[in-house]
């Protein structure tokens, strides 16, 4: 059974002339446990609204999303907040971590929302986390005084500390430089390896998107699997993605 389904899913809003435009056109994927897929497409695409459909925060017009086998659409909201906030985590481009708190309690704030165990031991936990990722050494530093690297670094321990059993990656090589986004992106494949979670990238970077095993391709609306490691080794332009 998949851990993400999506089966005939479509989004539109209606616009001010009460005609709708169509977002997403029936997009059918699955993703297994331990999976890493990248989705490339370019701006306007709908690779924004398709990742909020993944990360359980929008509903789809139609069709149906089901995570571990749960179909969304029979979750309360309540209900909904707790699983994406256990089992989804999220990577930005832009880090998007909290100035003025040190990276520990940067990569502490998801567990403030956690129960049991994981909450009684969220230092340690942050602080194992971000050993992990290489900066045990950088833990009481303030997100201004770390490089573009290891601010991305922090977001990914944040990002992992609850161990969610889905991470969606958005743009996590953006703001950085072309070394430091392939030192990133191979960390992190090499942690959600380790810990089993399912990996998605979305990009428009097909350098990006060829580092895993699974490809696709929105355009307009419509998601198309494609191979993009043959695509950069017969160099084909990025506009052919």
């Amino acid at each position: 059974m998949p851990l993400l389904s999506l089966q005939e899913v479509t989004r539109s809003v209606e616009l001010p002339d009460f005609s709708r435009l169509e977002i997403l056109k029936g997009i059918d994927l699955d993703v297994e446990i331990g999976d890493h897929l990248s989705i490339v497409g370019r701006s306007g695409s709908g690779k924004s609204t398709l990742l909020n459909l993944l990360g359980l925060i929008d509903n789809p017009t139609t069709g149906s999303i089901t995570f571990d086998g749960e179909p969304l659409e029979k979750l309360s909201g309540s209900k909904r907040d707790r699983k994406r906030g256990r089992d989804v985590g999220f990577i930005f481009q832009q880090f998007n971590l909290l100035a003025g708190r040190t990276a520990l309690e940067n990569v502490m704030t998801p567990l403030l929302y956690a129960s049991g165990k994981q909450f009684w031991r969220r230092r340690t936990l942050a602080s194992e986390m971000l050993e992990r990722v290489g900066l045990g050494d950088r833990m009481a530093s303030m997100p201004d005084k770390l490089s573009g690297g290891e601010q991305q670094r922090v977001a990914i321990a944040r990002a992992l500390v609850r161990s969610p059993r889905l991470i969606l990656a958005d743009e996590p090589t953006g703001a950085l430089d072309v070394d430091t986004g392939k030192t990133v992106m191979a960390l992190l494949d090499d942690v959600a390896e380790q810990s089993g979670a399912a990996l998605i990238t979305i990009t428009h970077d097909p350098n990006v998107a060829a580092l895993a095993r699974r490809h696709y391709r929105l355009d307009n609306g419509v998601l198309h699997p494609i191979d993009v490691r043959r695509m950069l080794a017969t160099s084909l332009p990025e506009a052919a993605l």
